[in-house]
């Protein structure tokens, strides 16, 4: 399977290049009204009107095979067999969350929680923590 996509990606990349040469050895639309005027001849390899039919055909069969060669590439490389452990089946969302160890189970000490806070003297100071355990905004 591997050469396979190995032989598309090779496909792509030649196609992508070949499609490049070609937009870049076409001309606009407007190189014919300045031809028209006498600033230049119109002529090239294929003829006047040959060349864009040819090109632009050319351009858009590129574009075909770069297009088919990017959806196969993803099909290919949408390998869901790896993806999946083994045993398990079905969405990531179908199995079961894989939680974090508590800190007791781990071993870490714990901070003991038994001690009450320092009680504050100055009132000032408690309405404030007053004002924001409550919600509310506290004014000075």
């Amino acid at each position: 399977m591997s050469w396979l996509l190995n032989v598309v990606v090779m496909i792509q990349i030649f196609a992508a290049l070949v499609m490049i040469g070609l937009v870049l050895v076409q001309h606009g639309k407007g190189a014919d009204m300045g031809a028209s005027f006498g600033s230049g001849a119109s002529g090239s390899l294929f003829g006047a009107t040959g060349s864009a039919n040819f090109l632009s055909r050319s351009t858009a069969v590129c574009a075909a095979v770069f297009f088919v060669c990017t959806l196969g590439l993803a099909y290919l490389s949408n390998d869901r067999a790896r993806a999946v452990p083994s045993g398990a089946t079905g969405s990531v969302l179908d199995r079961a969350p894989v939680t974090a160890p508590t800190p007791a189970a781990s071993g870490v000490p714990q901070i003991p929680t038994g001690a009450a806070p320092a009680p504050t003297t100055n009132a000032t100071a408690a309405a404030p923590a007053s004002a924001a355990a409550s919600g509310a905004i506290p004014t000075k």
